[in-house]
Order: C-alpha cells, then structure tokens, then sequence
C-alpha cells in the first residue's frame, strides 16, 4: 500500500501544481496539500483514482465479495483444479 510521502502547504501547491503534476505523470507520486499543517486534500494520478473506484466498487458487490471468499477458502483447504485439467 502506498502512502503519502509528499506534503506541501496549500500556498507553495499553487505555485508548484504544474511539477506536482508532471511527477505524479512521471512517478506516480501523491501529494497532500495541507493547510495550517494540517493535511485537506490529496492528489493523485487519474489512473491510480480510477484504480481506487473499481476497488470501492469490488468491495461494494456482495456477490463478487462472497465468491471471493469462497475461493479463498476453496484455496485453503486444497480444493483447487489443475489449469491442465479444466483445460
């Protein structure tokens, strides 16, 4: 899991959001953006807020969840299936 390892203060952000922009492009950085000290908002990559949606949205679906189990639990007690064999 990745955190925040850049904070920057809302006054410096304004002057900096273009090379905050380019080093989440290029680096995958995240950025909190803080006020008083204290942390407000956070910028990230499109893609890793997209990535971020789809998880919330895997872990809203009960159905998916409750296979999802299931299968892990299939894993543990040793009830798994050669890919040869489906195949």
């Amino acid at each position: 899991m990745q955190t925040v390892e850049n904070y920057i203060p809302i006054t410096q952000a304004k002057s900096k959001l273009l090379d905050m922009v380019r080093s989440i492009h290029d680096r995958d950085d995240t950025f909190a953006i803080t006020k008083n000290g204290i942390p407000e908002a956070v910028i990230i990559s499109m893609k890793r807020f997209e990535g971020l949606l789809e998880t919330i949205e895997i872990l809203a679906d009960q159905e998916a969840m409750s296979q999802f189990r299931d299968s892990v639990s299939d894993i543990k007690h040793g009830r798994i299936v050669d890919a040869d064999e489906v195949l």
